[in-house]
């Protein structure tokens, strides 16, 4: 009977053991788990440049595009294209920026190049004596938070045939006011392109490069205290009246354009914003 007994003990002492060891086991394993669960969740935050805070609406960088254009989207590190390889152009850019990119020090790219592996995009030789500046969607004065988005600003799919009246007129003017809005307001989220249900102008180089009539800009400050969105539709040459003169809604961009903005937002939001125009109050920094 005693042997029994200290059989009995020893077998349930290597039970114990086992569970013991079993336990320290999946102790690990749930330790290695989390682990990986928390390096996951910093990587995550790490890449996701726009920080926290600006989450709530989703992704308001999104566009939907006029039904039957024909396009390739083509995600760069500070923004979204969507190029057009039957014109040579981008049907629109989007991106986002935020008060703290607005701050960037990088110095300024300026190399224009073509993408080999982008169907269509055109080369720096086919704007050569054309008559037009190589008018940057996208401004590289909005990458100076990053060499790289700075860099893939002068890629060709980001540019278009712009007048130099407009190009370094009214819509240089435009893209100060949105680094200064977007130090205001937190950040702002931007869409332009050209107007395509328009025929072209003309085409230049031996890629036939669309030139487009008329641009267009729409800019959304969605974490303002007051939220407030504005769009300008600019003729592609000289701008008579400056940008009041040229503001217009959103709803009338997209019912021009036939493009969607700002889907993510809640409805009620979005037709709020969409639907006016206050020029005074966009312009006004205090």
């Amino acid at each position: 009977m005693a042997k029994r007994n200290r059989k009995n003990r020893f077998m349930t002492s290597r039970a114990s053991q086992r569970r013991s060891r079993s336990s320290m086991r999946s102790a690990v394993v749930m330790l290695i788990v989390v682990a990986a669960i928390f390096v996951g969740a910093r990587y995550l935050l790490a890449q996701n440049r726009h920080g926290e805070g600006h989450q709530e609406y989703g992704e308001l960088t999104y566009v939907k595009s006029a039904p039957g254009l024909s396009e390739e989207i083509i995600n760069y590190k500070g923004m979204t294209v969507s190029f057009n390889p039957d014109l040579h152009i981008p049907n629109w850019v989007a991106w986002e920026l935020t008060a703290e990119e607005a701050a960037g020090t990088e110095s300024r790219a300026d190399k224009f190049y073509n993408d080999p592996e982008v169907k269509g995009c055109p080369y720096p030789e086919d704007y050569r004596n054309s008559g037009y500046d190589r008018g940057h969607m996208a401004p590289a004065g909005d990458m100076k938070w990053d060499k790289r988005a700075m860099e893939e600003t002068f890629c060709l799919t980001n540019i278009l045939p712009q007048d130099g009246s407009l190009n370094r007129g009214t819509w240089k003017n435009i893209e100060e006011k949105c680094r200064a809005r977007a130090a205001r307001d937190s950040a702002v989220i931007i869409v332009c392109g050209p107007v395509l249900t328009e025929a072209p102008r003309e085409y230049i180089g031996n890629s036939r490069v669309a030139v487009p009539q008329r641009l267009f800009k729409v800019i959304l400050s969605p974490w303002a205290e007051t939220p407030q969105a504005i769009g300008f539709l600019m003729d592609n040459g000289p701008v008579k009246g400056g940008m009041q003169a040229v503001a217009v809604t959103v709803d009338e961009i997209e019912a021009l354009t036939g493009h969607d903005f700002f889907s993510a937002l809640p409805d009620s939001l979005e037709n709020a914003l969409e639907s006016k125009v206050n020029f005074t109050r966009w312009s006004r920094l205090k």
